[in-house]
């Protein structure tokens, strides 16, 4: 079977793989409620999907831009708010979107946007411990989000959003925009095809190095709480959820570094990978068992979270996952899912975010059978794969959601799945133990679940 045979498959349907629970909200815990409409703005075919903002650092900017970018190519939607507790975050937004698109409103306060009755859709892209109170808040508010990866920063979390995305029928799309990209849903097809047979192993990897250190990000000496104009910030507000400190620049403008915000690599870095692998398997799946080890090696800074780390996750249906990473080694593993009858390769260069033109079928030779061979062949097989800026088939498949009412590509159940190993994994490693998961009260703990 050549390339074009497999490329040439049935489209997949989504699956309905809803997780019922009941929703907790923590929105509002640090700031008070927002109000609630009974239902978002209708939508006509040829308005725009008007947008605010919520976090705008380096990635909430650069998101935000890219959804105005395509709102002006195909007049699907417009910015029409930022928001951020860093006063000079806001003002550099504002000055941009005035010069390259129309003015927005600026605001510091999240609440402000999410009792504006004309704004459809937020694009939340907090540090990670907010994104679950603003996503639950936004979506009582009536509101569709675009919310930024790590879906979440715990597993509770995680299970209040799926909950309330059941609950509230919003449509929310989780931005690991890497998962657009279509290797997957090939990959996903040869699989359903019976191109590996027998799910055995998936692995992965996310590799970086830098001389500074991973997210050792500029520090602007200039600003904090006790500042005034734009060098102001809501120190306060940026804590949030979490434990109550002093004001510590290194936290705000490195948060990843910190385990009260983040998950470091676990969160910001294999959440890229793990959401992708869950759309290749024949359904998303939550681990049963995570290990994971590593340490600080080599960046011995003030940061909490390791510089090099691995996991090993065992699945009830009978497979395993291998992540390993490192920030400072930049060498990757091929990304790839075995099986009994042959292996899917689907990014030989291991880089899970970077493009690729092609997946690579691998036949087990000393396995296959003849009808195997009619079918797929013995020999290694390229599957082409289409060049697509991700990010932008990513927002627009949001924004058709958003009128459609239809599950985006990168919907919470299966981005719960990956959320649920990734944190597991923060877990093992904090605690030094083995976690095991209970699908039931979706709890991760070091005791097996009962049968």
């Amino acid at each position: 079977m050549d390339g074009s045979t497999m490329s040439n498959t049935s489209e997949f349907n989504r699956r309905d793989f809803m997780l019922g629970a009941t929703a907790l909200s923590v929105a509002g815990r640090a700031l008070g409620k927002v109000a609630k409409p009974s239902g978002g703005r209708a939508i006509g075919p040829n308005d725009r999907i008007q947008v605010g903002v919520i976090g705008v650092g380096g990635r909430g900017t650069y998101v935000g831009q890219r959804f105005a970018k395509v709102g002006k190519e195909d007049g699907s939607c417009q910015i029409m708010a930022v928001c951020d507790v860093y006063r000079k975050r806001v003002g550099v937004n504002q000055a941009y979107y005035a010069e390259n698109y129309a003015p927005v409103a600026g605001v510091l306060d999240y609440r402000e946007i999410l009792n504006r009755q004309d704004i459809d859709a937020v694009i939340v892209a907090t540090p990670d411990h907010w994104h679950a109170p603003i996503a639950l808040a936004a979506m009582d508010a009536a509101k569709d989000v675009y919310l930024e990866k790590p879906m979440v920063h715990s597993i509770e979390e995680a299970r209040q959003i799926v909950a309330a995305v059941k609950r509230t029928q919003r449509v929310v799309q989780v931005g690991s925009q890497t998962t657009s990209a279509e290797q997957w849903w090939k990959a996903k097809q040869a699989i359903a095809d019976g191109a590996i047979g027998d799910m055995i192993m998936s692995q992965g990897s996310y590799h970086r190095n830098s001389k500074g250190g991973e997210w050792n990000w500029y520090i602007d000496p200039n600003a904090g709480p006790d500042k005034k104009g734009d060098d102001y910030v809501d120190w306060t507000t940026w804590l949030g959820p979490a434990p109550k400190r002093a004001w510590d620049a290194d936290r705000f403008f490195r948060f990843r570094k910190y385990w009260d915000y983040s998950g470091g690599i676990a969160t910001d870095l294999f959440f890229h990978v793990a959401a992708p692998l869950n759309i290749c398997w024949p359904q998303p799946q939550f681990p049963y068992k995570v290990m994971a080890g590593g340490g600080i090696y080599v960046f011995k800074d003030e940061r909490e979270v390791p510089d090099t780390f691995h996991l090993v996750a065992e699945y009830a249906r009978g497979h395993s996952v291998v992540l390993t990473s490192s920030m400072a080694n930049g060498q990757h593993i091929p990304g790839l899912i075995r099986g009994h009858l042959g292996t899917i390769i689907m990014v030989e260069h291991g880089m899970f975010e970077e493009p690729t033109d092609h997946i690579t079928l691998r036949p087990e030779a000393k396995v296959v059978d003849e009808a195997y061979i009619a079918k797929f062949g013995k020999d290694d097989c390229q599957i082409s794969v289409g060049q697509e800026d991700s990010l932008d088939k990513h927002i627009r498949n949001f924004l058709q959601c958003v009128r459609t009412r239809e599950k985006p590509t990168l919907d919470v159940e299966t981005a719960a799945c990956a959320q649920v190993l990734i944190s597991m994994a923060v877990e093992s490693y904090r605690q030094g133990r083995i976690m095991f998961f209970d699908e039931k009260s979706w709890k991760a703990g070091p005791t097996p679940p009962r049968a």
